[in-house]
Parts: structure tokens; C-alpha cells; sequence
């Protein structure tokens, strides 16, 4: 079976939830509230002015991304964007078609370039996906992140222009 990559909706807060709570509170990867709610998840993943996807297959929901400005003003022009796949889904796939469709609708969009403001030094996946997909290491933040296992440990700016 394939996987479909496709925008969300307003019934989907479900599947989303459902993708975001356990990363959130794994607390590996993102800097929000390992106790996040659902409702303040959501209104963070899904904010005014940001475009969300999900990548499913078979009708279950294996990823999700968004896009937005990475800032407001002069700085609208470079875009940002967050990632969650689901444990079960690593290593299929699943966040490359989310970047690509990502990227590509960056583009689309008219931004000139992406950057990821937090990128979790342990998150290495991610990381090895990025650098794949043309994205560099611009900058090192020493001991932003205060890992749940690995204690305090960097996080990475990673740019890319499109």
C-alpha cells in the first residue's frame, strides 16, 4: 500500500493528536511542555497562517508536517517547518515524503529559503535527513535543550535556500 501525503483538515485533530502527544511528551525532540495538552498541541501545530499535512497509509494516520514563515516582516520570506512520524513508522519513509512535499510547496509558495530554529543535536534521524536534503548546520546553540535522557545537549540551526 502507498503512501499519501495530503493537507489536513478540520476533522483531523484526532490524528494529529494522536501523532503529536507522545513525541511532545517523549520530550526528545521538541522544546514544549513534556504535559502539553491536546488543545494547546494542536493550536501550536495548527496556528493561524500554517499549513499542516498528513502522510497516511491505508487510511492511518504515519506522519505530519507544517509550514509557515519562519518570521514575520523581513523575515517572511525564509520559510519553517516541523516534523513528527509516528515511532511504528521510522525508518519507511514517511518524513522524506513529508519534506518533499514540504519543500515543495515552499517553493510554490514563493519562500526563498527553509531553516529549522531547533534542531535537537540527538534527533539524529532527523538530522541525517536534513543534510541529505541540502540542509547545513549555520549555527550551534551549546546546551539549549535539556534532554530527558541525555541531559543538556545542543541544538542546531540547519538552513537550506530553495
Amino acid at each position: 500500500m502507498s503512501l499519501s501525503v495530503r493537507e489536513a483538515g478540520q476533522g483531523d485533530a484526532d490524528a494529529l493528536w494522536a501523532l503529536l502527544g507522545p513525541v511532545f511528551r517523549a520530550g526528545e525532540t521538541y522544546a514544549v511542555p513534556r504535559d502539553i495538552g491536546r488543545v494547546e498541541a494542536l493550536g501550536f501545530w495548527c496556528a493561524p497562517g500554517v499549513r499542516v499535512w498528513l502522510a497516511e497509509q491505508g487510511g492511518r494516520a504515519l506522519g505530519t508536517a507544517y509550514l509557515k514563515p519562519n518570521q514575520r516582516g523581513g523575515g517572511d520570506h525564509v520559510a519553517n517547518a516541523g516534523f513528527v512520524t509516528a515511532p511504528e513508522a521510522a525508518g519507511q519513509g514517511v518524513a522524506t515524503a513529508l519534506l518533499d512535499r514540504v519543500l515543495a510547496e515552499a517553493r510554490a509558495a514563493g519562500f526563498a529559503a527553509m531553516q529549522f530554529n531547533f534542531v535537537v543535536e540527538t534527533n539524529a534521524r532527523a538530522i541525517a535527513l536534513w543534510r541529505r536534503a541540502g540542509f547545513e548546520t549555520v549555527g550551534r546553540l551549546p546546551g539549549a535543550f535539556r534532554h530527558p535522557v541525555a541531559g543538556e545537549v545542543d541544538a542546531l540551526v540547519m538552513h537550506r535556500r530553495l
